[in-house]
Formats: C-alpha cells, structure tokens, sequence
C-alpha cells in the first residue's frame, strides 16, 4: 500500500511539474535599464497612469468571489461561434482588419501588414494547463496569417503578450516587435534577437514599412507575476501615408482620448476594447458605451469593437458587451463592424452587421 501510495504522489508531482513547466519562462524577465527610470510615467519603482486609478476597489474581491458563485450569468456562448477560414488576398493596398478574437488583430494598411496583440495560445495563462480557456478556436493558424512586418504590443498581460505565440513568430519571421518600455525584458528571456526589439514610451514612434506607430496613452496596469506595473501599457497609433487606425488595448476611459485624436487623427478606423468590463474595476476597463465616446474623442470613421468573445474574462454576459456597444453606435450614427473571429473587413467598404452573435446568446 506504502508503495501505490508514493507511486501515486510521485505521478501526482510529475503530473504538477509539467503543468508548470513553462511557468517561470512564461513569467518574462525583469525590466531595467535607464530609459525605464527617465520615463516621466515611471516613479517609486513603477509605471503610473496619468489620473489616479484603481485596479480592485476595497472590498472588491469578495465582490468578485460572490458574483463568481452566485451570479448566474451566462458567460459562454450557446453554441459554436462561427469562424471565418483564410481567404487568398491579390493586395494588400487600402485598408483591411482582420479579427482574430480577443484583441489579435491584423491590420493590413498603405501596403504594410501589422499584427496586434497575438494570442494563438489555448490559455490566456503562464501555464497551459490552466487559466481561462478559449471558448472558440483560432480562426487561421499563424502560417495562415503570412509574413508581417511589425508586431506591436499593447502591455503585458497574458491575454495580449503570449510565449509560445512570440517564439513562433520570432521562428518563422522577422517582423519587428514594437512594446512599450519594460516589455523588451519579456521578448528578451524568450530569445527575440536585441534587434528585432523597439520599446517606445508614450508618445514615442518608430517607422517600418513606410508607417509609423506611435505608443499613446492608455489607462490601465502591468504585471505577469506578483509585481505590477513594472513595464509600461499603451494604446497604438499606426499613421500610413493614406490611412489612420487606432488600437485602444486595455484601458478606461480618461480624457487622453481627445488629445490622441487631435494629434493623430482622424482615424479610419478604430479598434476598441469593449469587453471584460465591471463594477469592481471601472478605471482600467471601459463600458461599451464608454468605448464609443472614446471612438467619438479620437474621431474615429470605423468602430471595430475588440477584446470580447474569445476568454471569459469578466461577469457579464458572454454577448452584452457587443449588444451594448451596437445600441450605442446606433444612436450616435456610428459606422460600425462586428466581424466573425478570422473576418477580413475592407474599412472603406465593410459589411452591415447583422448580429450573428445573438443565435447563441
């Protein structure tokens, strides 16, 4: 018995250790260096907002525990959402979005082709054998998408920056990635050569294939292991000779967003986070209807609404966030595109919306 016994506890702890295995790598690295200390974001050891913000309120996470067990929200899709398969394209000219689910985005614009915030992983996790897991498939695999040429990142949490994701890309590409300050730590434990690296505070650009991206400010927090803010979270500007497009990451919503819009806009289109919303964090989350005056201030054309539909992430229902965000648009005559996960839009042309979402709400 002795033996079935530690048999047992020995499968037991090799069953631990490989779920953890990547755990300590997937944590990233530790950012340092002086143009980290000289950030005028950067005080008594980390990253600040602007404005004052809460991450959790007091008395926020029994809220959150309660709302867990008891609050019957349908936080799933009814059924299979339906994806989209890779569709061969003759030119990248103009202006297309295709969405992945979640916050990945490609954004093909003015003949250069930028991919947003990737996450091909099964678990938005440090481990892959637990963490919120995805509730549709990856529309395309990364061969799918080809060759771009910059990846940009908005912070560093795991549902936007993913390890197994970076080391494929950095594999079978060699498309620069664009963070913000203190993320170049993360890239470089995982083995992203020094020079395919670009790390820009806010307000801060860099040029690659006739576009620039410009690190703006978002309103938001940091943060893979037990220590927070410790690299920088921006929201994404990408200015091509023609067209405009603006990338909201996570944030709340703050008055920054006029400021960006005056200085880098008008956009064509807009991709904005509308999802993972609650009452427990209303600084660093918007509201659907926060997400579209937002779009309003940067005086954007073509509100795409992104970071919903893909990990559960929050407690409201599974398709609020985007019955939300169509009633407002609405009722601000807002142009509006709600794709399916693998969907190719053309900005200049997009395609009515026509609530696919509501079949399995």
């Amino acid at each position: 018995m002795k033996k079935v016994t530690a048999a047992l506890l020995g499968v037991a702890a090799g069953a631990v250790a490989w779920a953890l295995r990547d755990v300590p790598t997937a944590l990233g690295g530790t950012p340092r260096g002086k143009r980290i200390r000289r950030s005028p974001q950067f005080r008594d050891g980390r990253f600040h907002n602007a404005e004052h913000t809460r991450t959790v309120p007091p008395g926020g996470a029994a809220d959150m525990a309660r709302e867990l067990l008891f609050g019957g929200q349908q936080r799933h899709p009814a059924g299979e959402v339906p994806l989209v398969p890779p569709v061969p394209v003759r030119s990248a000219d103009g202006l297309h979005v295709t969405w992945y689910g979640h916050a990945s985005a490609l954004v093909e614009i003015d003949g250069a082709r930028i991919l947003l915030d990737p996450v091909w992983s099964e678990r938005c996790s440090p481990s892959q054998a637990v963490g919120p897991k995805r509730l549709h498939p990856v529309p395309h695999a990364l061969s799918e998408v080809g060759q771009v040429d910059a990846v940009v990142i908005s912070h560093d949490h795991y549902d936007h920056l993913d390890l197994s994701t970076v080391r494929e890309l950095t594999r079978t590409g060699d498309a620069v990635f664009v963070v913000p300050l203190g993320i170049g730590a993360h890239l470089r434990r995982w083995q992203v050569p020094e020079e395919r690296i670009v790390e820009l505070d806010w307000d801060e650009s860099h040029e690659v294939a006739g576009i620039r991206l410009i690190a703006s400010p978002a309103q938001h927090f940091s943060g893979r292991g037990l220590r927070r803010d410790t690299t920088l979270w921006a929201s994404w500007a990408v200015v091509g000779p023609r067209h405009r497009v603006y990338y909201s990451g996570d944030t709340g919503y703050f008055d920054g967003y006029r400021r960006v819009g005056a200085e880098y806009g008008p956009f064509d289109a807009s991709l904005i986070q509308i999802g993972a919303y609650g009452r427990d964090w209303p600084d660093i989350h918007m509201t659907p209807e926060q997400g579209v005056a937002a779009h309003r201030d940067l005086r954007g054309g073509l509100l795409i609404p992104v970071h919903w539909a893909t990990f559960n992430l929050a407690f409201h229902d599974w398709a609020e966030p985007v019955d939300r965000v169509w009633r407002e648009a609405k009722a601000w005559e807002i142009p509006l595109a709600v794709p399916r996960p693998g969907e190719r839009i053309d900005v200049a042309d997009p395609p009515a919306v026509d609530g696919w979402w509501q079949a399995l709400a």
